[in-house]
């Protein structure tokens, strides 16, 4: 019986303890253990189920595809300078208003004023109120920088009328001043040559509001656009912010030969020959443009976005 006992003493003796009946656990246990306790977001960056690929912010979308379109130069005969036109008190009547203009022409024409007209076909317009005054055809001669005056007796009186009626268009197509320049064509005598004649015969036509200012209590006129009606076809003209016109340029006595300012804003060296829309800033050259857009759909000077590129291409002598 003892030799039993020694026996059972050193089975228990040599008998290895099992990881779950021992009182100290292995450190390999502890770091499973505490990586399982710990968030998602505190596990170590090269943990599998967290690949660095996954906390990349995504890369950022191409900018919006912009037209690019080249310009198409249409010779303007006659020119009503938007800034310089005006309404003047009648002498012979204080009640009615005259409008007044300044005017570049190239060849001779004639002027119509016509007030609350609409727009027909080829480009003709009528008044839509058979009692206003119609305005009879006024000649000019060619020259720049010319002043025009309305004959007396045949102006309006605008406080007959309503001031949102004069501010604004009527339904957007009837528009309360509208002038019509008209370029005379050379005349001729042969019946083909007349017909072709009329056919190409240039008019530039000014839609304006007529607006009160609230300090002065005069009258004051708004140009909403202009129209070029050339060659049977019919443009909307638009200020281009950068061109230099060549005639204006002539007449104020600038120098030709000064071109400062008239850089690219990218490259600086090559000349300006690109306009963005619709903004309307003719600031970059034409290489300069083209690699712009495929980086950015902002204009380089005011930021706003762009819809369409320009090339404008202007030589000395047509500017």
């Amino acid at each position: 019986m003892a030799e039993e006992e020694e026996e059972d003493e050193e089975r228990e003796t040599t008998t290895p303890l099992s990881p779950t009946t021992s009182t100290t656990t292995p450190n390999i246990y502890k770091t499973l253990f505490a990586l399982q306790l710990l968030p998602p977001i505190l596990r170590p960056l090269h943990h599998p189920s967290s690949p660095s690929s996954l906390l990349r912010p995504p890369s950022p979308p191409p900018p919006p595809y912009v037209e690019h379109q080249r310009a198409k130069t249409v010779k303007n005969d006659v020119n009503v300078h938007r800034d310089a036109i005006g309404l003047v008190p009648d002498e012979r009547d204080p009640e009615q208003h005259l409008v007044s203009f300044t005017y570049d022409a190239l060849v001779d024409g004639s002027f119509t004023i016509y007030y609350f007209a609409k727009e027909g076909a080829d480009c003709s317009f009528s008044s839509v109120y058979p009692d206003l005054p119609t305005s009879t055809k006024t000649p000019f001669q060619k020259g720049l920088a010319q002043k025009f005056v309305q004959p007396s007796g045949s102006g309006i009186d605008l406080g007959f009328f309503d001031l949102d009626d004069l501010s604004k268009p009527l339904n957007g197509e009837i528009f309360p001043l509208v002038i019509y320049a008209e370029a005379c064509p050379p005349p001729t005598t042969d019946g083909v040559q007349m017909e072709e004649s009329r056919r190409s015969a240039q008019a530039q036509i000014t839609l304006a509001v007529i607006e009160k200012n609230s300090s002065t209590e005069a009258f004051q006129v708004k140009v909403v656009k202009q129209i070029l009606w050339a060659e049977g076809e019919r443009y909307e003209l638009q200020v281009i912010f950068g061109l230099v016109n060549s005639a204006e340029a002539e007449v104020s006595g600038a120098d030709k030969d000064d071109d400062m300012g008239k850089e690219c804003v990218i490259c600086l060296s090559e000349p300006r020959n690109t306009a963005v829309f619709p903004c309307r800033h003719m600031c970059m050259c034409s290489e300069c443009a083209r690699a712009l857009t495929l980086q950015s759909n902002k204009c380089p000077i005011c930021r706003q976005p762009v819809e369409k590129v320009m090339e404008i291409k202007v030589s000395d002598g047509e500017q």
